[in-house]
């Protein structure tokens, strides 16, 4: 899938200005326009796509991957952060049944590795 909106910059209402990007990869639109919507209440900026943007990324404060829909990526993508965002953490996220591809994350350097259901119920504050 091709990446499917990328916005820069910005602000829920009220908030202000952005305070930097949030970059999901995902193929799971519903889920991304969720994401979407916690991160612009907060203030946050949101990319959403396959893959990480073309671009400069030096706003880009944080890196989602849906392992899910998106696992193929784990084993490149915290070199990629590194490389082109070096400041964003990294989390991935997936389904509980699929624990291999969790613990694939965690082995690739991904800082935080959590259940569809742990990164459901702890979004708002991933983004605060």
């Amino acid at each position: 899938m091709s990446e499917a909106s990328s916005e820069n910059g910005a602000s829920g209402p009220g908030n202000g200005a952005a305070s930097g990007r949030v970059v999901m990869l995902s193929g799971d639109l519903m889920f991304a326009s969720r994401v979407r919507s916690v991160a612009e209440r907060s203030g946050v900026g949101f990319a959403f796509g396959g893959n990480l943007p073309d671009g400069p990324l030096d706003d880009v404060h944080t890196v989602i991957l849906d392992l899910g829909t998106r696992g193929g990526l784990v084993s490149s993508l915290k070199t990629l952060c590194d490389e082109r965002c070096p400041n964003a953490r990294v989390i991935a996220f997936g389904p509980h049944v699929q624990a291999d591809k969790m613990q694939r994350a965690k082995d690739s350097g991904i800082e935080i590795v959590m259940t569809n259901g742990q990164f459901d119920r702890s979004m708002h504050q991933l983004f605060a």
